[in-house]
C-alpha cells in the first residue's frame, strides 16, 4: 500500500458538488492498494499514521501524534499512486490492485485507524470522480509505502 499523508487544518471531499467526507485538524490520506497488499500492510500503515509525530508541541518541535492532538483522518482512495510513467506519456496502472480487492481493503484500513484510537475517520467515495480540498498545514506531506515496512 502507498499513502500520501498531508497534515491539514481542513480537508473535504465532494462528489457531484456534495461533501461526502470532511475533517478539521488532522490528515488527508491519499491511499492506493497494490497487488499482494492485505491486512498486514493496512495495519502497519494505520499504526504508523496514528503514531507518527508530526504535530508541534509547545516548543514547536514535531513531538505530537494524531492521537495526541485528537485529530481526524480523511481517507481518499487513489489508485494513481501506483502509476508507472517510466515509458511513454500515458501512465500505466497495472501495479494497482483491482477495485474488488482495493475497496474492501481501504475500508478495513479506515476501520484500523479507528481501532488505533483515531477519533474521527471519514472517507471519500471509492470509484467516484472526487474533488479533494486540502488545506495543507506547514506544509507537511509524507510518503509512506508498505514496501518499506520491516519484515518478520
Amino acid at each position: 500500500m502507498r499513502a500520501v499523508l498531508q497534515r491539514v487544518t481542513v480537508g473535504a471531499v465532494r462528489v457531484e458538488g456534495q461533501i461526502v467526507g470532511s475533517v478539521g485538524q488532522g490528515y488527508v490520506i491519499l491511499v492506493g492498494v497494490g497487488h499482494g497488499d492485505g491486512d498486514t500492510q493496512a495495519l502497519w500503515l494505520a499504526r504508523k499514521i496514528s503514531g507518527l509525530r508530526v504535530f508541534e508541541d509547545d516548543a514547536g518541535k514535531f513531538n505530537r501524534s494524531l492521537i495526541d492532538v485528537d485529530g481526524g483522518c480523511l481517507v481518499v482512495s487513489q489508485f494513481t499512486l501506483y502509476a508507472d510513467a517510466r515509458k511513454g506519456r500515458r501512465p500505466s496502472f497495472t501495479d494497482a490492485a483491482p477495485p474488488d480487492i482495493a475497496e474492501p481493503l481501504i475500508v478495513r484500513f479506515a476501520d484500523m485507524l479507528r481501532q488505533e484510537g483515531v477519533s474521527r475517520v471519514e472517507m471519500g467515495q471509492f470509484g467516484a470522480r472526487m474533488q479533494v480540498e486540502i488545506q495543507n498545514d506547514g506544509p507537511v506531506t509524507i510518503l509512506l509505502d508498505t514496501v518499506d515496512m520491516p519484515q518478520g
